[in-house]
């Protein structure tokens, strides 16, 4: 499993997360919701090595990563999609899929790899050579998580994957999002739209300025009166 134990992190002088512990099993899929800036976005970041936690520690199936570099914990299997369409714009759609293999890159054959995301995406295969400049907001986020399956994640790490889509796309998107957990890639999700993340996920935390505020199971959580009038609408 991958486990948070009690981490804290601060910009400067602002705190960001106090005391934050959570965990994800192998093959599950847990959602971290919350108003925006508590602190969702920085327990991401840290679990992947962009921000550096001040305390706590970080383990992946076992093995304690805190501290660990970037590029090792992608190795490792912990591939996150951040919040907005970092892509490469003059790059084709095939181009900025390859950047995901660069961890295996001595290997030739990607083949699986490709096959595996147009199955979840076919229409990255239809643009393969279009620019992703020129893509639709929800193709950019179809080829921004194709990107990661590219690394052969363990555990993908998604941050506000329906930002700017439409009611359609938003559930075009988490179907495939469910598909890829029956596949048994586990997910960690951060997502505004909290009705949507705690019906496909198994597990839910709540953070509240920094601190986890809320857990337990998503049905239960969904049902939870303070939930819904906070979160789901009163």
């Amino acid at each position: 499993m991958l486990e948070v134990q009690t981490i804290s992190a601060s910009y400067g002088s602002v705190r960001a997360l106090e005391a934050v512990s959570l965990q994800v099993d192998a093959g599950g899929i847990v959602c971290l919701l919350g108003a925006n800036g508590a602190g969702k976005s920085t327990t991401l970041n840290c679990i992947s090595g962009v921000v550096p936690s001040a305390r706590g520690r970080i383990r992946c199936d076992g093995r304690d990563i805190t501290g660990w570099a970037i590029e090792r914990i992608v190795a490792l299997g912990i591939v996150q999609v951040p919040e907005g369409r970092e892509l490469f714009p003059a790059l084709s759609v095939e181009e900025n899929l390859v950047l995901g293999t660069w961890l295996h890159r001595r290997q030739r054959n990607h083949g699986p790899e490709f096959e595996r995301v147009y199955e979840y995406f076919p229409r990255l295969k239809e643009r393969r050579k279009q620019a992703a400049g020129f893509l639709s907001g929800g193709e950019q986020q179809m080829l921004m998580i194709g990107r990661a399956l590219m690394a052969r994640p363990k555990y993908l790490l998604l941050d506000e994957p329906s930002l700017g889509l439409s009611p359609l796309l938003v559930q075009q998107l988490f179907e495939i999002i469910a598909r890829m957990h029956r596949d048994g890639i586990a997910i960690l999700l951060v997502e505004q739209n909290a009705k949507v993340a705690l019906s496909v996920s198994e597990y839910g935390y709540i953070l509240e300025n920094g601190e986890v505020r809320l857990h337990g199971r998503a049905k239960a959580l969904s049902e939870d009166p303070e939930v819904h009038a906070a979160y789901l609408g009163a």
